[in-house]
């Protein structure tokens, strides 16, 4: 299994601290002063990453009102495509800053490329990773595209069954592909924790022997640190500066605080999934002394009797386990004892 690599010279993999990614998606609401406040704001929340998706309305579909060009119903009810898009769409014009920025930073920054003039874009930026969007799982051209560029690439499953899944992860791997991640996505907007699936993190794992993460699209980040505990190494969850600003994926998406939640918490839940296996914790040594163990409570002169008037199972724990109670009843002791020893086979030998 693909154990861990890096993006941005950031280890990602078991063992390590969940590598977070903040989706900017079409939060800037077409500011380019929001969009860098956003990468700002996920800078200073702990977030790995911020990334972008790099398309134009005329790189998605066409400019038609007609059947199948019209949503209908969900959250973007009565839209066309290419008025969604080119409404939630990032001009190309502020890749370069955005990555600029980013470095400056600390906090890398890469994106989600729907088509070949997109790649070429990304490429020239020196893109540390490139992200396959589920709605583009089964463009494998595409992929066989990105995998060409040998940056570590990670592809959400939202929506693609188990042969879409296969036939994605063996192009990138035939088109040369060695760093491949999938993220378990529900394709909801925004999804019902019900409807999340969890296990389908380790299946994934399994199935196709690469790490698995979550692109998470529920309400609260409960799913994220869940997801965490299933073994997920990489979080992605769209991210706003305020949902009152509206936009197209506000709905779904993390404020500032929200995400440093998900980045805290997350990492808790990786810290307590560590280790395995019956073992007594360091936090645990010093409250050894409060367990039950055998004392004797009353003196007893030499020769004297263990018996149930002297001797009782009581705090601290340094006597011996009350489990040798049965045993040691009716024994005699070897020297005098004082009320409050700890009892040891010594007292009998």
């Amino acid at each position: 299994m693909t154990t861990a690599f890096a993006i941005a010279g950031r280890r990602i993999g078991p063992g390590e601290r969940p590598y977070i990614i903040a989706e900017m998606s079409g939060n800037h609401n077409g500011q380019f002063e929001r969009a860098m406040a956003i990468l700002e704001a996920a800078k200073e929340a702990g977030a790995d990453a911020l990334k972008l998706q790099t398309y134009t309305a005329d790189t998605m579909t066409i400019d038609i009102d007609g059947p199948g060009f019209q949503i209908e119903g969900g959250l973007w009810n009565g839209r066309t495509l290419y008025n969604l898009y080119r409404e939630a769409y990032t001009p190309w014009e502020w890749h370069a800053p955005l990555f600029k920025r980013g470095r400056q930073l600390g906090i890398a920054v890469f994106s989600s490329p729907f088509d070949f003039t997109a790649v070429d874009l990304l490429e020239k930026l020196d893109a540390p990773a490139y992200k396959i969007a589920s709605f583009e799982i089964i463009d494998l051209p595409l992929i066989r595209r990105v995998a060409r560029v040998g940056r570590p690439i990670i592809i959400s499953t939202g929506m693609a069954n188990l042969e879409e899944i296969r036939e994605a992860v063996e192009t990138a791997r035939e088109a040369g592909a060695r760093d491949i991640m999938l993220l378990h996505c529900v394709s909801g907007y925004p999804t019902p924790a019900v409807d999340a699936n969890l296990p389908m993190i380790k299946l994934l794992a399994e199935t196709f022997d690469v790490m698995v993460g979550l692109s998470d699209h529920t309400n609260d980040i409960g799913v994220a640190v869940a997801a965490v505990a299933s073994g997920a190494t990489v979080i992605e969850k769209h991210v706003i500066l305020s949902r009152a600003d509206g936009g197209p994926d506000a709905a779904f998406s993390a404020e500032p605080a929200e995400l440093a939640a998900l980045v805290r918490n997350t990492a808790l839940a990786a810290e307590a999934c560590s280790g395995g296996g019956f073992r007594r914790a360091p936090s645990e040594e010093a409250n050894r002394a409060f367990r039950r163990s055998l004392y004797v409570v009353d003196d007893i002169p030499v020769g004297g009797v263990l018996n149930e008037m002297n001797m009782r199972a009581i705090r601290p724990g340094f006597g011996l386990a009350p489990k040798y109670y049965d045993q040691l009843l009716g024994k005699r002791v070897s020297r005098a004892v004082k009320r409050g020893t700890p009892v040891s086979w010594d007292l009998i030998g």
